[in-house]
């Protein structure tokens, strides 16, 4: 079973930017960290993984209200940031899927 690179920041430009309350930065970070954690019990069927990652965008869909709450929303830089280290995930695990696949739940 392959772990995770420890040393990787998530969402990095998302934590550098004031727009974004980190306290709402670190629910999607969890969100990642899910699927993550997940992958590194070694599964590999695609449906399987697929499904995580889904639940994972629709975790996030759902914090939009939140963000708007707090003078915030998830726009372009913050899809940009979500979607890099979802890039950087399936890299690492050798995941067959494309990103936007991954993302295909997302309503942001």
């Amino acid at each position: 079973m392959k772990k995770f690179d420890a040393s990787y920041e998530f969402l990095k430009e998302m934590y550098s930017d004031d727009y974004f309350p980190d306290f709402l930065v670190d629910k999607i970070k969890a969100e990642l960290e899910k699927v993550v954690v997940f992958l590194e019990t070694g599964v590999t069927d695609g449906k399987q993984i697929q499904e995580k990652f889904d639940e994972m965008t629709i975790a996030i869909n759902d914090l939009q209200e939140e963000f708007e709450e707090n003078d915030s929303e998830v726009e372009t830089s913050a899809r940009e940031s979500i979607a890099a280290d979802v890039i950087e995930i399936l890299n690492w695990f050798d995941v067959d899927i494309d990103v936007e696949e991954a993302l295909g739940e997302r309503d942001w």
